[in-house]
């Protein structure tokens, strides 16, 4: 499994928009093979900082899946726009877990 991790910085004002069309954009996403789950978290410290955490099966089911699809291009018309600066995406995988 490949986490990937994006820290989000909308612009501000704009985090109601962009909460309620990343809700809808959630179902791009979660369309493609190799997905298994996301979410978006909002940072407390700074109000118009999230970040954005989806669990893939495997890179190629990123980098190849989601961002050669036609989802893609729907999910960046909706968000793309808000962000300032571009984020940087970076996958990871797990090294060590603990569930208690």
């Amino acid at each position: 499994m490949i986490l990937e991790v994006a820290i989000l910085d909308v612009k501000q004002g704009e985090e109601i928009n962009f909460e309620r069309d990343f809700k809808f954009a959630s179902q791009y996403i979660s369309s493609i093979n190799g997905y298994l789950n996301h979410s978006l978290r909002k940072c407390v410290e700074v109000d118009s900082r999230y970040i954005l955490l989806v669990n893939w099966e495997d890179l190629k089911s990123h980098e190849v899946g989601f961002r050669t699809s036609k989802e893609y291009l729907k999910w960046k018309e909706l968000l793309h726009h808000y962000y300032d600066p571009f984020p940087v995406v970076e996958h990871y995988e797990t090294v060590f877990e603990n569930n208690k």
